[in-house]
């Protein structure tokens, strides 16, 4: 299983959808299903500008939990 850590990331670093939306350029839609963890699956050009974003690593954003 794949946790999606978004919301708790953004929340440690004091940061809400919209200042992710203005830093990104990604779209409203897009950033609230991945906070919202209603999204089955993200492109790489969306991972690596949330990532440059919050100067982390995907692993930050997505934890694997085996089954």
């Amino acid at each position: 299983m794949i946790e999606n850590r978004f919301a708790i990331l953004l929340a440690q670093k004091k940061l809400d959808r919209r200042d992710i939306v203005k830093m990104t350029g990604l779209d409203n839609h897009t950033v609230n299903k991945i906070y919202k963890n209603q999204t089955t699956k993200i492109t790489f050009d969306t991972l690596n500008k949330l990532c440059f974003a919050l100067e982390c690593t995907t692993s930050d954003i997505f934890k694997y939990i085996p089954d």
